[in-house]
């Protein structure tokens, strides 16, 4: 996006859980791709670790008994991360 693009939180309440949406105006992301983005070292930068999701997904599933995943991607138009929360762990 490097600077011109948006993003959007919205937090919901669905049955016992706290859903969290990430929503980007990035380029998205392809299906093939989607497949590996939360391994570790898995990247499409040329300067990057392939930490980032990798980490988000052990917090958030490890620690928080919760589930992170890509809702929607749409190339040229963005892409959608939801995270849910259960209410109690």
């Amino acid at each position: 996006m490097r600077g011109k693009g948006v993003i959007e939180v919205q937090i919901n309440k669905v049955n016992a859980a706290t859903s969290i949406l990430v929503i980007d105006s990035g380029k998205g992301i392809q299906s093939h791709v989607q497949k590996n983005i939360f391994e570790p070292g898995y990247t499409t930068k040329d300067r990057g670790w392939g930490l980032g999701l990798s980490l988000v997904k052990r917090i958030v599933e490890g620690h928080h008994g919760g589930k992170v995943s890509v809702k929607s991607s749409k190339l040229g138009k963005g892409t959608t991360f939801e995270v849910v929360l259960p209410k109690h762990r």
